[in-house]
């Protein structure tokens, strides 16, 4: 299967350059190169080598559909959004975009740079597909998502066996950050933490708002403070590794969980297929379990936070009926099946699929796992919204301060406040 690759090359021209020329630098994609009497479908992705879910669905419905030959469009992750801007600015004709985040695809929307799939949307069925709400517009929807991550916590089933720990089932935060300090100690001369939370401040931030309510675009941080509290205490303590130590050397989150570093880790649900991986290749040996994310009570009902990924048609695309005709597909039970096999959770919610899903050689399929993969509320990482980029820079800037100690819980959250009422919301 042949791909084109988008370099960074294009990112790196001057502002002067108008966007129909950065567009032209870049390569637009050229889909109309048909063979073989098949019809070429150009899909935009991210690091295409890297990420299976891309080459588990396109090997799939090419084997489904042996009129289609589908061509990706391989972006650097880290230049994605940027780089699909540039292009539809510049009438760029790709079939399919995929939609990393719901930020960017409200922007592309709203700008009527995507085609509405609401009969696409109509034939998987609403009411089956996780994350759906986050596309509607007005009614309208512009893309159908195929995954959706959530978060949930990782467990080293071992260290909790030798600690004598039971699983974490339905554990508050006050017991989970009880339970990582108990689990901290030297192993081989070699520190090992009770648990990593990793850097990204929706570690803190977006579970805060997820468990109140609140909106992450409001101006109000005052929700964040017990986040804040538990987190700094587990650093102050050992339990967790410093934040200033992870970000400077680039912490693997992975590296920590797999070699043992860590006896939990709150994480996406995406790691699933990596630790499959790993434990398939023999890189790592660890016994891991899922159970729920820590909730501020402990009255069963389980609320994290989470992000779906989703399929959109250009509005400039060659091929318009069968790129909706792949999204469909996408969407559905094969699409699913397709990408469950891997490990990748999919965004439909089908019986049949999970059970598929947990009998994955390697996945845990004690009750408790299970029980993780079901929360009952599941919160958008950040909102859709205009605003929510500009937002997202202002939180990650205090974040970063009030981790590493230049600046308290409270004036760091009194500084979100101001700034994101001043710079974002016009206040």
């Amino acid at each position: 299967m042949k791909r084109r690759t988008f370099t960074a090359m294009a990112l790196a021209l001057t502002a002067g350059l108008s966007l129909s020329a950065c567009a032209g630098a870049a390569g637009p994609a050229d889909n109309g190169g048909d063979q073989e009497g098949k019809t070429t479908l150009s899909v935009s992705v991210w690091n295409y080598e890297g990420t299976p879910e891309f080459k588990a669905l396109f090997t799939a419905y090419e084997a489904a559909n042996p009129n289609i030959h589908i061509e990706p469009v391989d972006i650097l992750a880290d230049d994605y959004p940027q780089k699909v801007t540039t292009m539809l600015a510049g009438g760029d004709t790709t079939d399919v975009l995929t939609m990393k985040n719901v930020i960017d695809y409200s922007r592309y929307a709203n700008k009527g740079q995507l085609q509405e799939i609401n009969g696409v949307v109509d034939a998987v069925g609403k009411d089956k597909l996780a994350g759906i709400d986050a596309f509607d517009m007005d009614g309208k929807y512009y893309a159908a998502p195929y995954r959706q991550d959530f978060w949930l916590m990782y467990y080293n089933k071992d260290m909790f066996k030798a600690a004598g720990i039971a699983d974490p089932t339905n554990l508050t935060w006050e017991q989970y950050s009880d339970i990582a300090k108990k689990l901290s100690t030297t192993k081989d001369g070699k520190k090992v933490y009770g648990t990593y939370q990793h850097t990204w401040r929706s570690v803190v931030q977006a579970i805060a708002a997820a468990q109140n309510g609140a909106d992450q675009n409001s101006g109000e941080y005052a929700f964040m403070k017990d986040q804040y509290n538990t987190t700094l205490d587990l650093q102050k303590s050992g339990a967790t590794l410093e934040y200033g130590t992870a970000k400077s050397q680039k912490t693997s989150y992975r590296t920590m969980f797999e070699t043992g570093q860590a006896a939990m880790m709150p994480m996406g649900t995406w790691y699933i297929a990596g630790i499959l991986e790993a434990k398939k290749g023999g890189k790592t040996d660890v016994n891991w379990g899922l159970a729920p994310m820590p909730q501020k009570t402990a009255d069963g009902e389980i609320t994290t936070f989470g992000s779906p990924t989703a399929f959109a048609v250009n509005k400039n695309a060659k091929h318009s009926d069968e790129a909706k005709k792949f999204i469909e597909w996408a969407a559905g039970a094969d699409g699913a099946k397709a990408i469950s096999a891997i490990g990748v959770v999919p965004a439909l919610q089908d019986s049949s699929v999970t059970e598929a899903y947990f009998n994955l050689d390697g996945m845990p399929t004690d009750d408790l796992s299970k029980k993780a993969f079901a929360p009952d509320t599941t919160a958008l990482e950040m909102p859709v919204s205009d605003k929510s980029a500009a937002t997202d820079t202002i939180l990650n800037q205090e974040h970063d301060l009030i981790m590493v100690g230049e600046t308290s819980v409270d004036d760091g959250i009194a500084e979100m406040d101001k700034r994101v009422k001043k710079e974002v919301l016009n206040q």
